[in-house]
């Protein structure tokens, strides 16, 4: 296997290595449907201000929450025509399967107010980054990445969740999970997996979405 290849010039134990390999194999099988996933990612409306919210509105779901319960609620919210205008004591009713559902409620609709004047530059994605998590209380670095992934933008960036730092603890691009992840310690994992990345050639995006599909079964967001 091409990829594999790399890896012969880097030195590492037996037992890295066949995670490493393990990697390699499980995106070789599910390649194409990562790609045309990301693809879906790549080509959502980016001037339709309704489909921007929409995502970000998803991702302050999912803190300690599933995705799927997440984007269950976000279609019953759009359903009862919720999403860009219902109160909060309406939007918790949605909000199927979502933990701490009557403060991210709340979140949703401080967000709508946050997100009329936001500008979304995306030249600087990192910025950007910055910008989203400062802006919209209930979004971190990690659900920022996240949005910015499900809008097209997620080739170099990570999303820190505990799923993607326990399988880079198993390839020892870190040696631990970090107990709290400050800004300035989400960028320097962040950088780690990026160097990882590139020597297995593969991208962010591409590895996020194969971790999750060996947790989950499915390919989702």
């Amino acid at each position: 296997m091409k990829q594999t290849k790399v890896w012969e010039k880097i030195e590492v134990d037996s037992e890295v290595q066949i995670q490493i390999d393990y990697f390699l194999e499980g995106f070789e099988s599910r390649k194409e449907k990562i790609n045309l996933r990301l693809e879906d990612f790549n080509n959502i409306d980016k001037t339709d201000p309704n489909k921007i919210f929409e995502e970000l509105a998803f991702c302050l779901l999912t803190p300690q929450s599933k995705a799927k319960f997440a984007d269950i609620s976000i279609k019953n919210l759009k359903k009862n025509n919720l999403l860009f205008q219902g109160e909060a004591t309406e939007i918790q009713k949605q909000l199927s399967g979502i933990r701490f559902h009557l403060t991210k409620s709340q979140r949703i609709v401080e967000a709508r107010e946050t997100f009329s004047n936001f500008k979304f530059d995306y030249s600087d994605i990192f910025s950007l980054r910055n910008k989203i998590a400062n802006a919209f209380k209930g979004i971190g670095y990690k659900e920022s990445s996240h949005f910015l992934r499900n809008i097209g933008f997620g080739e170099d960036i990570a999303i820190l969740d505990r799923h993607i730092l326990k399988n880079l603890v198993k390839v020892r691009v870190i040696n631990e999970i970090p107990k709290n992840i400050t800004p300035k310690k989400y960028i320097e994992i962040e950088n780690k997996m990026r160097k990882f990345c590139k020597k297995i050639r593969i991208n962010m995006a591409q590895l996020d979405l194969l971790l999750w599909s060996e947790e989950t079964g499915k390919i989702l967001k």
